[in-house]
């Protein structure tokens, strides 16, 4: 299990990495052309708004694999036994339904069905949609990657 925890992490450290740099290569062309070239490019303001969607998307799977994410643990950091195990339980079979509802097969129809292209790139939407069933697929892989480990009792609970 740790080899595969090291590969996914390298993975999505790399995507995350380069969408950190496309961003950064983008805004500073963004900032010389507007400041320097008095003429501001069209097409890194287009570019910046669906590299940042792809960043964010990416960045939230990544959270939920490091278990980072944002959580409301009123309940589950006060109870403890059983209660805690149930109420985990389910707390994580709701959040891989809503993701595989959500993010896998909403974004896969969404994705499938859109039709238009962005206006100065031309890049066909499905494109930028289909980082929704990406960023769910890699979710749902690292939470059951997480649950396996935490039913071996390799890692640590929340």
């Amino acid at each position: 299990m740790n080899k595969i925890n090291v590969v996914i992490d390298k993975i999505m450290n790399a995507f995350l990495a380069l969408a950190m740099l496309a961003l950064l290569a983008g805004g500073t062309w963004q900032i010389f052309t507007r400041w320097i070239l008095r003429d501001p490019s069209t097409f890194t303001d287009e570019f910046l708004r669906y590299a940042l969607i792809w960043a964010a998307m990416l960045g939230s799977a990544y959270c939920f694999y490091k278990n980072e994410h944002l959580a409301l643990d009123l309940f589950s950091s006060k109870a403890s036994g059983v209660p805690k195990i149930i109420l985990t339980v389910f707390i994580e079979a709701a959040i891989v339904f809503f993701v595989v509802y959500v993010f896998v097969w909403g974004g896969f129809k969404v994705a499938a069905n859109a039709t238009n292209s962005s206006s100065v790139m031309h890049i066909p939407f499905k494109y930028l949609y289909a980082v929704l069933p990406v960023s769910g697929v890699l979710i749902v892989i690292t939470r059951i990657i997480t649950y396996v480990m935490l039913f071996l009792g390799k890692k640590e609970d929340k």
